[in-house]
Order: structure tokens, then C-alpha cells, then sequence
């Protein structure tokens, strides 16, 4: 049955407007992006296609534009529509990560990495090197992408590490990269990087705060520094956490174990 044929109470649109968008589910708050269905189907069933076809809005997010094409009744537009919805969601889940947060040991570091790097990095087909610049009081200066893809993308980059950081005369810098196996722990390569990146930035003055790789799921971020799997502090609760907690500011502490120091 077409959506206009519904019960009021029914309507995705309506049922936002009285209950409010929280209380829909995922298929309903597609339909209210899509807008349309296809011939014979309404615009709710076509996105429980959608997400069956993808296994959720993960595998939607990771899809290529002409892979969501492929789905019978979503176009171009559609298409479109759904990835600008995807990228908005992970931009107002970096808006915390913007503002000015001094970032001075370890714990701060994973915070800032959850918050900035996690919503791209977790499904990463490929590994992904990035970089934070920081001033002397641990405000980041920016971020570069280091390198994409392979094994070597991490090791092949010590020297734009130092480059970057003496060109933006950073005080201090934060190594981040994704594993597209999904399992944060580090490997000898990453260890031994690590201690490389260390020992080199120490030789201008530059301190190493943390090298944290990121993994599958939101919990899933390995610090060197402390040599534990850490989870972000709860209050973050980015993604899946509410409008509310992520105009939180990054003020707690990420729960680790034990602390070991960088290699």
C-alpha cells in the first residue's frame, strides 16, 4: 500500500512530527530521505530492502554510489540523498573534535581519535595513516591524511611526519591509523613504527602523545602509549549517542587498565 493510503498515526512523516525522530525506526527515517518508493512498493518497504541488501546503515555508508544504484527504485537522486544524509551524520559527530580541546596525554588522544576519525575509519576497506598537529598547549592545529591503503601505508610515512609537524612548528603530534581487519591490536610493525616515530620526533623537540589504531566498532581503539585496548570515555557517546551528548564536550578520561608508555 503507497504511504499516502496510510493510517495517519503511520506515516513516517506524520509519526516524526508526533513522536518524534528517536522513536521511529531506521526504515521509517529512510523512507522520510527517499521520499518514494518504486511501483508496487512504498518508500519504507524500499529501504528495508535497502538495508537488507547492504545489512545495515554501516554497509549503506561503505557502499560505492553506483553499488546503492544497482538497488531496483533507487536513482541517482536517491542515491545521492542517502550518502549527503550518511556524510551530515558523521560531520556533526566530529563538531566536538572542532572546537579547541587540549589534548595532553594519552586518554585525551583516544577521546579526540573516537570522536574525529571513528565514524571513517571503521570501515575502511584499506588502511588509513593519518596525522594531528598540536601547539604547545595540546590544541590541534589540524589533520593530513598520511597515506591510504596497502601494509606499508604506516611505515612509508615517517618522513612527511616530521615534515608536516616542522612546517606547522607542532609541539606535539598523534598517529592514527585504521587495521580493515577490524582487530585494533597492534602489530611488530606498528610497534616498531612507533618506537621509530618516537625516537625521530624527540630529535626536534616533538613529542609522540599517543599512536592509536582504530578498529571495527566503536569501543575498539588500541593506544601504544598506555599499551591497552581503550574504550572512548562513555559521555562521548558518538554516532549512536543522541544530539544532546554530542554537543558534549570532550572533558572525560577514556577508561584504561594499566599503563605501559610508548615503545
Amino acid at each position: 500500500m503507497p504511504i499516502p493510503e496510510w493510517p495517519e498515526e503511520e506515516k513516517p512523516r506524520e509519526a516524526l512530527f508526533a513522536r518524534g525522530a528517536e522513536a521511529l525506526p531506521v526504515s521509517a527515517l529512510l523512507a522520510i530521505i527517499l521520499r518514494t518508493g518504486r511501483r508496487g512498493i512504498s518508500a519504507e518497504e524500499l529501504s528495508r530492502q535497502l538495508l537488507h541488501a547492504f545489512t545495515g546503515l554501516r554497509g549503506i555508508d561503505t557502499a560505492s554510489l553506483q553499488e546503492i544504484c544497482a538497488i531496483r527504485g533507487i536513482g541517482r537522486a536517491k542515491a545521492a540523498q542517502l550518502k549527503a544524509c550518511l556524510e551530515i551524520g558523521k560531520r556533526l559527530s566530529r563538531e566536538d573534535a572542532a572546537r579547541p580541546v587540549r589534548i595532553d596525554r594519552p586518554r585525551r588522544a583516544v577521546d579526540f581519535v573516537a570522536l574525529h576519525y571513528g565514524p571513517y575509519l571503521r570501515d575502511s576497506p584499506v588502511e588509513v595513516a593519518c596525522l594531528v598537529l598540536l601547539n604547545r598547549r595540546g590544541i590541534p592545529i589540524r589533520a593530513v591524511e598520511l597515506a591510504r591503503g596497502g601494509e606499508r601505508a604506516v611505515t612509508a610515512e615517517l618522513g612527511r611526519i616530521l615534515k608536516e609537524a616542522l612546517q606547522a612548528s607542532a609541539a606535539a603530534v598523534i598517529l592514527v591509523h585504521s587495521h580493515p581487519s577490524g582487530d585494533c591490536t597492534p602489530s611488530a610493525n606498528d610497534l616498531a613504527f612507533t618506537r621509530a616515530a618516537r625516537e625521530a620526533c624527540a630529535l626536534f623537540g616533538i613529542r609522540l602523545v599517543d599512536h592509536v589504531i582504530v578498529g571495527r566498532n566503536r569501543a575498539d581503539f588500541y593506544s601504544l602509549a598506555t599499551g591497552e585496548k581503550t574504550k572512548p570515555s562513555p559521555r562521548l557517546a558518538f554516532v549512536s549517542g543522541g544530539t544532546q551528548a554530542l554537543k558534549r564536550r570532550i572533558e572525560g578520561s577514556p577508561q584504561v587498565v594499566r599503563g605501559k608508555g610508548l615503545p
